[in-house]
């Protein structure tokens, strides 16, 4: 018997892992199977719409390569062809090291769908990344995948690592600042499994019901409605199998994510992550959209900033007070440009012209005495003189005549013209395209594929002020509807607002909410707590929820509510806020009676727990 030579076990192990290693790999899901971005997406992909002048993948595709990644696998389903050519003809496939690959499908309708089609290709090879297009971040992966794997080995159960962070709502919305609804989670504070997951509670009823099997063999839980899912997980290959047996899990978190949580059979767990100084956010609305794009201005999202190159950027110039310019600038003496502004490369500005808190892209040309603020100005748009935008998205091709306006939450898709003088009533999308008659009866749907219902227009090719006799002699009868419809001269149809989804549009739009909406707002959340002290219904705070807990808290338990929130730092924040991003008086009255609010609230908790 040959005596083994001390150490060589431990050699022997780590050869063994070298040579089973498998390069990091990600699903990266180039659909979002989502109408939020409407109209707009019926013409280009939302990972490829412009955020601070770069299309939404080349920031996800960035952090997934600076995290060392090494492996991506982009599903590409609406305007798949799209996606393909740009990413074969960007900088991404000849990046040493970084292998990207696409898999394409023309009839999945989920997310469920397009992991199922990945589950059959047999691509996924170890612990994969798994994270939507339209994802922004700058965190390092490296301690979220070594609990993985670590939890993985003590569990064979430990599926998934979710990524998740602090968020602070509003107590009158019940969202949070990128326009989502308020998430309920429960998490052991011990294991940071994952117990629970909410994000449609009914605010309504003031309570959310917790089976008891939660508390059953947990010494204690958190609940949490202070949590923002990053959207960002680390996923085990059994998940990929998993909805290749359930064929019902179509939405990774309303129906995969629910779906382990309460299935008790097969016991597979979720576990989460939180990060803390990193960023990670998902553009999931225009709200989200402003809110994130702003976080790259101000730098929130490095290395991930307009002033530093990386694949898919050029260079910018950072100016004092947060603004970007690029080259090939042409600025009237008489033009001002606001903090924390982007002017992209080949634009010009007219006389007397007025731009603040927006991003204007490269190759536009705005006129004289033009005031824009708070908006978001795509590629080769052409603004006339006299024009005035407050918080609009305007896309790519764009042509607004002298003295219009777009009024706060108007959104122009592709090569639209706005009339002289005409006013683009708030909230309001105005597409090429006819608004479709009947709405898709799968809400995850987001396709411009069923030409029975969409009209198009011809696209517009140059700036002349009055269409070409070509042009009209094909427009057809409902066609030419459509052009009054934006002023005379103009192209394009206004989208209408479905009734009762108003106030989702002032929810969701880049727009701040208007003030009359704000107080129905306020006047509601007193109307709540008038009924909560005379019912006494309360709830505590999130916190830790203990199975034989009787109402009274300690000291301490009180001490950090009272963290939780500081009326005085509020306050302050909301007026550092306000000089920043110029928010108008009234906006910030509102804001500082809803505090007000909170802090009633809070001193309301505090009753509940010294009673």
């Amino acid at each position: 018997m040959v005596a083994q030579k001390k150490g060589s076990s431990r050699v022997s192990e780590d050869a063994e892992d070298e040579l089973g290693r498998v390069p990091l790999q990600a699903i990266l899901l180039a659909d979002s199977f989502a109408q939020n971005f409407r109209p707009i997406t019926l013409e280009r992909p939302k990972v490829l719409l412009p955020l601070v002048n770069i299309p939404m993948i080349d920031y996800t595709l960035a952090w997934l390569e600076l995290a060392g990644v090494e492996e991506v696998f982009v599903f590409c389903c609406a305007h798949s062809k799209q996606v393909i050519d740009y990413l074969t003809n960007s900088k991404w496939f000849s990046q040493p090291n970084f292998l990207i690959k696409t898999i394409e499908s023309h009839n999945s309708i989920s997310a469920g769908d397009a992991l199922r089609l990945i589950y059959e290709q047999h691509v996924i090879h170890g612990d994969f990344v798994l994270v939507s297009g339209d994802t922004l971040s700058n965190m390092s992966l490296t301690e979220a995948l070594q609990e993985h794997k670590e939890r993985k080995k003590r569990d064979s159960n430990a599926v998934m690592t979710m990524v998740i962070k602090k968020s602070k709502l509003s107590p009158l919305t019940h969202q949070s600042r990128l326009g989502t609804d308020e998430l309920f989670m429960v998490i052991d504070p011990d294991t940071k499994q994952l117990l629970y997951y909410e994000d449609k509670a009914d605010h309504l009823k003031g309570t959310i019901s917790l089976d008891k099997m939660i508390l059953a063999d947990k010494s204690s839980v958190s609940l949490h409605n202070d949590k923002q899912d990053c959207y960002i997980d680390i996923c085990s290959p059994e998940v990929l199998s998993l909805f290749t047996d359930n064929f019902d899990y179509q939405h990774l978190r309303r129906h995969f994510v629910k779906g382990l949580l309460v299935d008790d059979i097969m016991g597979y767990k979720i576990f989460t992550h939180e990060i803390h100084s990193s960023y990670a956010a998902r553009i999931d609305n225009f709200r989200s959209y402003d809110t994130i794009s702003k976080d790259i201005i101000q730098r929130w999202t490095y290395p991930f900033v307009p002033d530093v190159q990386f694949v898919g950027n050029s260079a910018t110039k950072l100016e004092r007070l947060g603004m970007y310019r690029a080259s090939g600038i042409v600025q009237s003496c008489s033009a001002q440009i606001g903090p924390f502004t982007v002017i992209g490369n080949g634009t010009s500005i007219g006389n007397n012209t007025k731009i603040s808190d927006s991003v204007v892209g490269p190759g536009c040309n705005i006129g004289s005495n033009v005031s824009i603020e708070g908006s978001y100005i795509w590629h080769n748009v052409t603004i006339e003189d006299n024009c005035t935008l407050r918080h609009a998205i305007v896309c790519d091709g764009v042509i607004i005549k002298s003295g219009a306006v777009l009024e706060p939450g108007a959104v122009l898709t592709f090569k639209v013209v706005i009339g002289q003088r005409f006013v683009v009533p708030a909230y309001s999308k105005v597409s090429l395209l006819q608004q479709p008659t009947k709405q898709d009866s799968d809400v995850e749907l987001e396709y411009a594929d069923d030409s029975s219902r969409i009209v198009e227009i011809p696209p517009i090719t140059s700036a002349s002020n009055q269409l070409s006799g070509e042009l009209a002699s094909e427009l057809s009868e409902t066609q030419r509807q459509g052009i009054s419809e934006v002023g005379a001269g103009g192209v394009g149809y206004i989208w209408s607002v479905g009734e009762g989804d108003y106030e989702e549009e002032l929810m969701h739009s880049v727009a701040p909410i208007p003030a009359d909406k704000l107080a129905e707002f306020i006047q509601a959340a007193n109307d709540d707590l008038e009924m909560l002290a005379q019912y006494g219904n309360l709830l505590p705070p999130s916190g830790e929820l203990q199975p034989d807990s009787n109402s009274n808290c300690s000291e301490d338990n009180i001490e950090d509510i009272r963290e939780d929130f500081d009326f005085e730092k509020e306050v302050e924040a909301t007026f550092l806020r306000a000089v920043h991003e110029n928010v108008e008086e009234d906006h910030v009255i509102l804001e500082v009676n809803s505090l007000r609010y909170a802090i009633y609230l809070f001193k309301t908790k505090l009753r509940y727990y010294n009673p």
